[in-house]
């Protein structure tokens, strides 16, 4: 082993891409502040029983854990959102809050060429709800990846409710639902199938869940779903997207916007509306988020919140695909 190499999945910025990551979180910071934001900047290191203790979209097996000289376990900060929201809960005595963050995450899983510090900036908005306010949101995502001077992006919408939806009364427990959570964000119908079959899923979810992966595409997709259930969570979910596509188009980004059904995010973290930002030339989204009503009460305030973060590298590889294919 080299003394001088980096461990797997960490990597220096010289100074050529420092400057262009620098000038990419300018303009962010401006576009952040234009819109009424207020910066935070919250602890690198925090105790592993802040996230033991609730339920979060963040497994231990992803956290870089180590102890303190009092024997506690502290972990990497592996997520900016829920310190966003332990913030706001805990911290913060307005019923109402913007943050915005310019931060750095660790992802202890990360294998292969993938990020295990993943450089972000991103938003949340507490004490705000309803379809205006998801649109909102994803109109200030398209606007900031815009801004970034990114051309050639698509911002897929799904609902986590339309999912629950199709639970509802499939015989399959908290913990099949999330192993086939996980199979339909790989797009992996085989697995899916068996897991379903084996795990007693009647003929009617089975029908449904199947068919997820094949929901996406344009605004069409949402009453081809409806078709797929009758259940009222579900159709709940379509009629909310339906409402946010519409406040989508009075913006007037409708052409930024797909929906995809079968991306299926953490359904003990988000709570409504979740969306997913991809790039031409980046195998990984260049920006996700989504609604997550539930998770400031566990950390002791009900407080309703939106937010997103942006992978700043990965927009920065989005950049250079795009001046390679010539856009």
């Amino acid at each position: 082993m080299s003394y001088f190499k980096l461990p797997s999945g960490l990597r220096d910025i010289l100074p050529q891409e420092s400057a262009r990551l620098d000038q990419t979180e300018e303009i962010l910071r401006k576009k952040f502040k234009d819109a009424g934001f207020s910066s935070v900047r919250t602890a690198g290191i925090e105790y592993y029983d802040t996230f033991a203790c609730i339920k979060s979209s963040v497994p231990q097996t992803k956290m870089f854990k180590m102890t303190d000289k009092d024997g506690n376990l502290i972990v990497l900060k592996p997520d900016m959102t829920l310190a966003c929201a332990r913030i706001a809960a805990t911290k913060l005595r307005e019923n109402s809050a913007k943050l915005c963050y310019f931060s750095n995450v660790y992802d202890f899983s990360a294998v292969g060429n993938s990020d295990r510090e993943v450089i972000q900036a991103g938003v949340e908005i507490f004490g705000e709800d309803g379809a205006e306010s998801d649109a909102d949101a994803v109109a200030f995502a398209i606007d900031c990846l815009k801004a970034s001077g990114l051309k050639n992006f698509i911002v897929d919408i799904g609902h986590v409710g339309f999912y629950k939806g199709l639970l509802e009364g499939s015989g399959l427990s908290e913990e099949a639902a999330e192993e086939i959570r996980g199979y339909i964000n790989a797009k992996d119908a085989v697995n899916t199938e068996i897991a379903l079959r084996a795990y007693g899923a009647n003929e009617k979810a089975q029908a449904a869940i199947l068919a997820l992966p094949s929901l996406f595409g344009g605004v069409q997709i949402l009453k081809e779903a409806e078709s797929l259930t009758d259940n009222k969570m579900a159709l709940s979910a379509l009629a909310h997207l339906q409402n946010v596509y519409a406040c989508l188009k009075k913006k007037g980004v409708e052409q930024y916007v797909s929906f995809d059904l079968g991306t299926v995010k953490s359904l003990s973290y988000y709570s409504g509306m979740v969306f997913t930002g991809l790039a031409e030339g980046v195998g990984a989204a260049v920006l996700s988020g989504g609604r997550y009503n539930d998770l400031c009460a566990q950390f002791g305030r009900d407080l309703s919140a939106v937010g997103f973060a942006i992978g700043l590298m990965r927009v920065l590889r989005a950049l250079e695909a795009e001046v390679k294919s010539g856009c």
